[in-house]
């Protein structure tokens, strides 16, 4: 497959995944304004926190390793031995959602019945929820390696949306559910995903599998396991691979959902704490939902299928070469500039959201630091994901290897910072352990980059990192004057003054806007080639299909 191909599909990958991120985040912060006014916050603290994180530990231990090598350039010959190893994620996920699970009830503190009843059942439902969406992972593999780019936004946003309306139907018209409302929903969710999933891929094997040349699964059986004769039952390299990103998942799950583990086995917050800075967390985190992490997934999945693995740079196709660094800088200067975008204006607008959003139940107390120092760490995500994006694609076995090692000592060192940051100054301290933690993967990142391209003068994508210099000034003037503005401006003031602190940061943001349009030339100019490479690519479709 072309490497042009890929990235626009790539792209146009990113594009969706944004849909479907800005439509479950925007769910999200519907549904928790909403619910926050009729559950109690043990309860969104148990859900929120304690459910999901079992719930997104069993998924991401049984299933991101196989996920990441299954869609590595070269792991596709035989699709039949990349099905079977695949096949191997359910029975990962029964072992460790029954070991887990059992964790959750036996060890960890329960919440008080009385505010919180049926705990142990809610434990089971969300762990068997997990483990039964492993049965759709051979057909999300294999539509992320067809390029299917509609078919994830169209299964999960449906998915999303049914857990979401049940979700608030059960909460308005049976309260006295409690958290058996919250298992019902996250049932519905897993059936819709799997339905649609499997339905597809039946419909497109019945109708175009002997059609489409380029599909390898011609039969309903071949998605599931079988024997090849001749050959082993699956592919020696890839397990390999496997192991190598399986070994490193404990890891990188630590430093995700690191806040969370130490809340969850170390108590420094009540549950009610937790609900309360899980809800700053959402909101603080949108931007790194709906926007970089789809970057980074499509990013993942161009640089992946572009660069031979392990290779260095001199012995790459330069035509090959020179597009994955020309993307690499390009992203990188795109994150950066939305990152620092949300850096400054969400210094002065914090308070503001959240007063907006939930009263003084967010603005008063922490809540307005909580999420200024979440814009610091929005920036340094958005830098981390799309460093580790390539970096992750361009390693060898062995790079992968030496860097769980590094990720060992980097987990460690989270985990310790927020611990005692936590007990220091409160919740603020999980923020400050992450932007930390993440300067230091954004640091090696930097660092294995510099190595790669240490022997082609040609390219230096890190340049990305660097805006313009009318463009940081815009940005310094632009946060003075929001400072200034929140100051005399919000937010108790009425009304009145409230508008205009919103006119002062709207214009500011368009002061910065026309200075990204005139400065920031070479990005825009790879943005619109993009945008019509896509538009060719789907008019050539339309043309073929007409034919």
């Amino acid at each position: 497959m072309a490497s042009n191909k890929i990235l626009a599909s790539a792209a146009k990958s990113a594009s969706y995944n944004m849909v479907l991120q800005i439509m479950f985040r925007m769910m999200t912060f519907v549904l928790n304004a909403f619910v926050l006014r009729y559950i109690s916050k043990e309860m969104l603290g148990v859900v929120n926190v304690r459910l999901t994180l079992l719930y997104s530990t069993i998924l991401f231990v049984s299933r991101e390793a196989f996920r990441r090598a299954c869609l590595s350039q070269g792991s596709r010959q035989q699709w039949q031995q990349v099905i079977n190893l695949l096949w191997c994620t359910f029975p990962l996920g029964i072992l460790c959602g029954s070991i887990m699970g059992y964790m959750w009830v036996t060890f960890l503190e329960q919440p008080d019945p009385n505010t919180v009843p049926h705990y142990s059942l809610a434990v089971v439902v969300f762990a068997s929820s997990a483990i039964l969406e492993l049965l759709a992972e051979p057909m999300w593999v294999l539509g992320q390696a067809m390029l299917f780019v509609k078919l994830k936004v169209i299964v999960e946003g449906l998915a999303i949306a049914g857990r979401c309306f049940l979700t608030v139907i059960l909460v308005l018209t049976a309260p006295h559910l409690g958290i058996i409302g919250f298992c019902i929903a996250q049932l519905f969710y897993t059936l819709i995903y799997l339905g649609l999933y499997y339905t597809y891929f039946m419909w497109y094997v019945k109708n175009f599998g002997k059609k489409d040349e380029d599909f390898p699964i011609k039969s309903p059986s071949d998605f599931f396991p079988g024997q090849i004769q001749g050959q082993a039952w699956t592919s020696e390299e890839l397990t390999k691979l496997t192991w190598s990103f399986f070994k490193q998942g404990f890891l990188k799950q630590l430093l995700t959902e690191g806040e969370r583990y130490v809340m969850t086995f170390f108590d420094v917050l009540s549950f009610g704490d937790q609900g309360i800075y899980d809800v700053i967390n959402n909101l603080g985190s949108l931007a790194a939902r709906f926007i970089f992490q789809p970057i980074e997934e499509s990013g993942y999945l161009f640089f992946a299928q572009t660069l031979k693995r392990g290779v260095p740079v001199k012995d790459q196709p330069k035509d090959t070469i020179h597009l994955a660094s020309q993307v690499y800088q390009c992203l990188l200067k795109c994150v950066v500039l939305i990152g620092v975008t949300i850096l400054v204006f969400g210094y002065a607008y914090s308070y503001l959201l959240l007063d907006l959003y939930a009263g003084s139940l967010l603005s008063t107390g922490t809540g307005p630091t909580l999420l200024q120092w979440y814009c610091v760490y929005v920036l340094l995500i958005a830098i981390n994901g799309t460093t580790e994006c390539f970096v992750f694609a361009a390693m060898s076995q062995k790079d992968v290897d030496r860097y769980n090692h590094k990720m060992f000592v980097f987990s460690l060192f989270f985990l310790l910072s927020s611990w005692y940051l936590t007990k220091t100054i409160g919740s603020v301290g999980f923020i400050l352990a992450n932007c930390l933690n993440m300067s230091a993967r954004i640091l090696h990142s930097i660092y294995f980059t510099l190595n790669y391209y240490k022997d082609s003068s040609l390219h230096q994508p890190l340049r990305g990192l660097l805006p313009s210099l009318p463009v940081v000034i815009s940005f310094i003037a632009s946060w003075v004057i929001t400072t200034i503005s929140e100051v005399h401006l919000c937010c108790d003031r009425g009304v009145l003054y409230r508008i205009a602190h919103i006119a002062v940061g709207a214009f500011c943001l368009l002061v910065v806007a026309v200075m990204i349009l005139l400065f920031e030339r070479d990005l825009l100019s790879f943005i619109m080639e993009q945008w019509k490479a896509r538009r060719g690519e789907s008019n050539e479709s339309k043309r073929t299909k007409d034919e």
